[in-house]
């Protein structure tokens, strides 16, 4: 029988040493406000108290909520909350910005919760995050990997992304059945594209990469876009019209997204 914490997805390290490394990936300042995501039985939360000026951790599950709460340092606040709603400007109230967000992420929510960095990206200077290695490699990658996706683009246009290591599930209680690793995200000063319109660019590299196994001239076909206009821009920017989504560079998806302009 499922416990209600293997529904939330929730696998706890136990390895002090691994815990202080993690914590340590956010470059911790004495002065730093940082938020926790899922900091279950309060492992990474210790250590990580220690090393900064405030925490403030976000658990989703009451027990684990009220029993950290009742037993932790005294510069942290536990805040029972989802982590894809709970507001972090409120968190973050009046404390100095830039913060840093770090967290032992549920498998189930590391897609949205990364997408949701990109949103509120203003709000983080630096983040790490342990999670499933599959979506690590995925944020991580670069042009003419298979995993490359639209949120690769997304987060690498304002963040520069390093997978730093893995994590095996013997690590974990109860062990996970995949592979984790721990990826840091550290604000660019520059953003390495302008965009205008960042819900439309959004949209439109995930119509340019919706089916993978297509040309990037059919996806934009299939988006409404006709095909001569697409063929145009990509012949443009020197871009053959048989070239598939994952082999275009970041640069060159903006320079498209501009090319073609408002659909």
């Amino acid at each position: 029988m499922k416990t209600r914490r293997h529904a939330l997805g929730q696998h706890f390290l136990r390895d002090a040493r691994l815990l202080e490394k993690i914590a340590r990936t956010i470059d911790p300042r004495p002065e730093d406000f940082v938020i926790e995501i899922g900091p279950g039985k309060g492992a990474l939360t210790r250590p990580l108290a220690a090393l900064v000026s405030r925490v403030a951790a976000v658990e989703k599950d009451r027990i684990l909520a009220e029993a950290l709460n009742a037993d932790k340092p005294a510069n942290v606040a536990v805040v029972e909350g989802d982590a894809l709603e709970v507001s972090f400007e409120d968190l973050i109230g009046s404390a100095a910005r830039p913060v840093k967000i770090i967290g032992n992420l549920p498998y189930a929510i590391s897609g949205p919760f990364l997408a949701r960095v990109w949103e509120e990206r203003r709000l983080f200077s630096r983040a790490a995050f342990l999670i499933q290695r599959e979506v690590a490699e995925r944020i991580a990658s670069g042009p003419g990997s298979k995993e490359f996706a639209p949120l690769s683009i997304m987060l690498q246009i304002y963040y520069d992304v390093k997978i730093l290591f893995r994590v095996a599930p013997g690590s974990f209680v109860p062990p996970p059945k995949v592979d984790s690793a721990v990826v840091a995200l550290v604000r660019r000063e520059t953003p390495l594209l302008r965009i205008a319109d960042e819900i439309r660019f959004r949209k439109f590299l995930g119509g340019a990469f919706s089916q993978r196994r297509k040309t990037v001239l059919n996806n934009l076909a299939a988006m409404g876009i006709p095909a001569e206009k697409a063929a145009t821009a990509l012949e443009g920017l020197g871009l053959a019209r048989t070239i598939r989504p994952e082999q275009i560079s970041i640069a060159a998806f903006g320079a498209l997204f501009s090319a073609l302009g408002p659909a």
